[in-house]
């Protein structure tokens, strides 16, 4: 029998963490994390991490297992939430899925195209391309070697072109020959998504807000303490959003204003591709959200929907 699988997710800003604590504290469920960054120990402050007086009092889980300078994979993120879900579900204890990494979420629900490791030297020569010659070269040459997948494609979705043309260089294969399983819904779940929806304007003032308070809170030193340790950073945790800027910043590239702004421009730009990313989820609800909106309410309103959907009633458990 599938599992019954409760996400919550929306772009960054949302305020999805707030009203995911919130569900669970009324409900007495504990909270799956399903955000790429919320993985690494010492990355706290660029991500908003629940702290450990929030945690104490919820359980959560896949939040501070690996160290910064470790690499870490959709492919372990997927096994390691299928021990959790599976070891929550024996026990009779509901949890609930928050987070907006899209592609964690995809693999949860659609399974995982299990693909070669990265190649980061080719990887790092294939961005230098799209710097001199622009995304749209990039996506050209992936039109050449695998049209399919380029159709799928934009050309400013970097990221996934970057990863199409790796996949064919490191096997000889088009990525679309190995996603015939992808896309499909995973016989061993049964997934209710939720997300949470802003008119751009507000969200966007939200992320702005957020970004001043990360530097209020610090995050330039714990970058700066990240970067002391002598094993460093790993090639994902270098780049994720927020500290990749603030390290250019630690190297003289930005002034403290200039990073500041950069890191809210990336933030609007990732929480678009967020959004693309969440509209393709095929049975997602979205619950909208003003800026008069309160997490209470916003919680009662994902419960309400996914008790009529009967996602929490005992005959799905």
């Amino acid at each position: 029998m599938p599992l019954p699988i409760w996400i919550l997710t929306g772009p960054t800003a949302s305020g999805k963490t707030d009203i995911g604590l919130k569900i669970a504290e009324n409900i007495n469920a504990e909270v799956v994390s399903a955000d790429s960054m919320l993985v690494y120990r010492g990355m706290d402050i660029g991500t908003e991490k629940p702290s450990l007086a929030v945690r104490s009092k919820i359980p959560h889980h896949l939040i501070d297992i690996v160290e910064p300078w470790q690499e870490y994979s959709v492919g372990q993120y997927v096994k390691d939430f299928e021990v959790v879900a599976q070891s929550l579900y024996q026990q009779g204890k509901l949890f609930i899925v928050v987070g907006g990494t899209a592609l964690y979420l995809k693999a949860i629900m659609d399974g995982l195209f299990e693909g070669p490791p990265a190649d980061w030297e080719y990887r790092d020569y294939l961005r230098s391309i799209a710097v001199e010659k622009g995304p749209n070269y990039l996506h050209k040459m992936l039109a050449e070697v695998d049209p399919e997948t380029a159709a799928k494609l934009h050309f400013n979705d970097q990221k996934r072109v970057i990863r199409a043309l790796e996949v064919f260089k490191t096997t000889g294969h088009r990525i679309s020959s190995f996603q015939t399983q992808f896309g499909h819904k995973n016989p061993n779940h049964h997934c209710t998504p939720v997300a949470i929806d802003y008119d751009r304007d507000i969200l966007y003032k939200r992320i702005e807000t957020r970004v001043d308070r990360m530097f209020v809170r610090g995050l330039v030193d714990e970058v700066r303490t990240l970067l002391s340790n002598p094993l460093g950073l790993s090639k994902q945790a270098s780049q994720a959003l927020g500290y990749k800027e603030v390290i250019d910043f630690l190297r003289g590239k930005y002034t403290l204003s200039e990073v500041t702004s950069e890191i809210k421009q990336r933030t609007r730009r990732f929480a678009k591709r967020q959004m693309t990313w969440f509209r393709s989820f095929s049975n997602i609800h979205w619950i909208h959200a003003s800026a008069e909106s309160e997490t209470t309410k916003l919680s009662e309103e994902v419960i309400e929907y996914l008790t009529q959907n009967k996602s929490l009633s005992k005959e799905t458990r």
